[in-house]
């Protein structure tokens, strides 16, 4: 199950969401189970280092 948010064109959800994303400004930006994961990149390295799996089965 996952939550997609939408915040084109609203400032305010993008600076909320910086916030909570350590200052990322880029998209996506990806969290699991309210961590913050990061963008593609790091959830394409999380799954390379077979960390992945394990994040979202403690999900």
């Amino acid at each position: 199950e996952f939550t997609e948010y939408c915040i084109d064109g609203d400032n305010q959800a993008r600076e909320k969401m910086s916030q909570r994303a350590n200052g990322a400004r880029s998209l996506p930006q990806i969290f699991i189970n309210d961590q913050h994961i990061g963008g593609c990149d790091e959830l394409h390295t999380l799954e390379f280092q077979g960390e992945l799996d394990n994040l979202l089965k403690a999900s």
